[in-house]
């Protein structure tokens, strides 16, 4: 058959009722407000496990396990989506509709090549748009200004989406596609379906392994809105199923058996364009077990070359025990500087991404830099002594931990030994008690996830009201209308931010839809505990009310900061008799001081 219609997923969404649902598996009793039971993926005697009917969610307190009540049934199980969607659409007596009245994969089959060959002339028409006409100007002379040469922007197809949100509708209309098949494409807004999804936006074909091109990447060049998105995961398009440049990467890594894998576009086209053509990158999301697996088809070694800050050092560890899970051997290129941290050649410039390498220094360096790579385990042991205290005794209790899980990966005994005796020099321990503690984990009850360690969320203004209109989406519209991402410093919080807006221009609304746009997993998992501890269920709307005011007060506060400290320096330069902007300064800072006191007297009125 075909796909279950959407309309019919969020029909069987409503109707759930999940403590019926949970209550199959699990011991349910209300205590206190919440409804709490034996967790049924550990074991334990403590009830921790919470089920939240009204947002159809169940967390563990325990375990650290939970998602909405499909994903539980899917867990519980062992089903598929579609499976489960037909059972509990049975169960609550919801009719199972399918894509085109229920066809068989052939229609499927013809809709995607349909969509392909729809996403192929839109790619067309953004590259001439780009490269011909005065509204690509700026955004042409932002790739040369990145140091891209007109032979990557025609092999990358890259283009622009013009300003104007109707000019794409009205273009293909005139080509003559139907509304109706404009309005399934993706390329338009499902409230406004004349209204182009992307708009002044340089665009990215994403292309399967086929050379199909199944959606787009769009990066910012003016206006509100996040940095970069995704066209929407269709039939033909699955992000955590394909890899940006796959297409035409795939000719190298069948030759040489390996591949690099970049964090992003422009650092992929970079390393094309410095004769690395065997670079890829995952689409706005961690890099998968699907994609690992796509790889080792024809690939036996990766090379990460991720940023170099902290989200970019904990993605790598990540994709590092993805490759080893999947039989894919993983190193490391630092492009800040050498592998080692400091032992390269001297003079040697810190950079940030491959990007960054081909604005600054050219492709010739670029290509020098990749040369130098670490290999996985001994990155990991160098991440391990940098995130904990090496010194103390916990701190290298902990380090070794952090090892566990790439030790549980090894298939060779041998290798296993050798690594543990590694370990052991590297943290100065014993190494019979590295034996032990990972004998220990390893065929005890305890996770592997558990000592793996995942970045910390800690709450803040910022992440407390995204928390908040997360668990009652309808508050959404208030908070983009006082609020632009830029505004917002904490990176989870920007996740967040970044997926509401995601399901409000697609007229989505729910925890699965929000769940699954939701890219980083201990993101994806605080929201889901927020939402079962029902902390944020009195007065949500005068909890986001404070929630806006204290991040427009933290907001001015910071820059009250920068224009004290630019004052600073303005008197000083004036000593020495340079032209300076005092008034511009003072202006800002008089405006600033009275929209604080407005703030704080509102606070103190409350």
């Amino acid at each position: 058959m075909g796909y279950i219609t959407k309309a019919t997923i969020q029909e069987v969404t409503d109707k759930i009722d999940a403590l019926a649902v949970v209550g199959d598996y699990v011991r349910i009793e209300k205590r206190s407000g919440r409804y709490l039971g034996l967790c049924p993926f550990h074991h334990e005697k403590t009830s921790s496990f919470s089920v939240n009917p009204d947002l159809k969610l169940y967390y563990c307190f325990g375990c650290g396990k939970g998602g909405t009540i499909i994903n539980f049934i899917m867990e519980m199980d062992k089903l598929s989506f579609p499976e489960t969607v037909e059972l509990l659409a049975k169960r609550f007596g919801v009719p199972v509709v399918y894509e085109h009245g229920g066809q068989l994969d052939t229609g499927m089959t013809k809709r995607i090549e349909e969509h392909a060959e729809l996403y192929s002339r839109v790619a067309g028409s953004f590259h001439y748009v780009l490269m011909e006409k005065p509204e690509g100007r700026a955004a042409k002379a932002y790739i040369i200004s990145r140091g891209l040469c007109n032979e990557m922007i025609d092999r990358f197809r890259l283009g622009y989406a013009p300003a104007d949100r109707r000019w794409l509708f009205t273009f293909l209309s005139g080509k003559g596609y139907s509304p109706e098949f404009l309005a399934s494409s993706g390329l338009f807004s499902p409230k406004y379906p004349r209204s182009s999804f992307f708009a002044d936006r340089l665009m990215f074909p994403i292309a399967d392994r086929q050379g199909r091109t199944v959606a787009f990447g769009g990066r910012i060049l003016g206006g509100e809105g996040p940095k970069y998105i995704n066209s929407p995961e269709s039939e033909g398009y699955k992000k955590g199923q394909t890899l940006f440049a796959i297409d035409l990467a795939q000719p190298e890594i069948r030759k040489t058996r390996e591949v690099y894998i970049a964090e992003g576009y422009m650092d992929v086209i970079a390393l094309h364009q410095a004769g690395i053509t065997n670079a890829v990158a995952p689409l706005g999301t961690a890099f998968t077990d699907e994609q690992a697996k796509l790889l080792r088809r024809w690939a036996d070694q990766v090379f990460l070359i991720f940023d170099a800050d902290i989200a970019g050092q904990n993605a790598v560890v990540k994709a590092i025990l993805t490759c080893r899970n999947n039989g894919l051997a993983a190193g490391v290129v630092v492009p800040g500087g050498d592998p080692a941290g400091g032992k390269g050649a001297p003079g040697q410039t810190r950079f940030k991404d491959p990007a960054d390498i081909l604005k600054e220094a050219g492709a010739e360096v670029l290509q020098k830099r990749v040369k130098y790579t670490i290999n996985d385990f001994e990155y990991l042991m160098d991440r391990g002594r940098a995130l904990f205290d090496v010194s103390s005794s916990e701190g290298k209790a902990r380090g070794v931990a952090f090892l566990f899980p790439y030790l549980q990966t090894l298939d060779s005994e041998v290798s296993r030994d050798a690594c543990i005796g590694s370990i052991a020099a590297a943290f100065g321990v014993d190494r019979g008690a590295v034996a032990d503690d990972y004998r220990k984990t390893a065929l005890g009850n305890k996770s592997l996830e558990a000592v793996r360690p995942s970045p910390a969320i800690r709450m803040n203004d910022e992440l407390f009201l995204f928390a908040v209109v997360s668990i009652h989406q309808r508050l959404y519209p208030e908070v983009r209308s006082r609020l632009a991402i830029k505004e917002i410093e904490d990176p989870c919080a920007k996740d967040i931010f970044i997926a509401l807006e995601e399901c409000y221009a697609h007229d989505e609304s729910g925890m699965d839809a929000l769940l699954s746009r939701i890219s980083a997993p201990h993101v994806r998992n605080f929201v889901i505990e927020r939402g079962a501890s029902n902390e944020f269920a009195v007065n949500p709307e005068q909890l986001v009310a404070d929630g806006i005011k204290r991040v427009e007060q933290k907001r001015l506060e910071r820059r009250l900061d920068e224009i004290v400290m630019k004052l600073r320096i303005v008197k000083a330069e004036a000593g020495i008799g340079g032209e300076t902007p005092l008034e511009d300064l003072l202006d800002e800072k008089m405006h600033i001081d009275a929209e604080l006191r407005r703030l704080r007297l509102k606070e103190d009125f409350d």
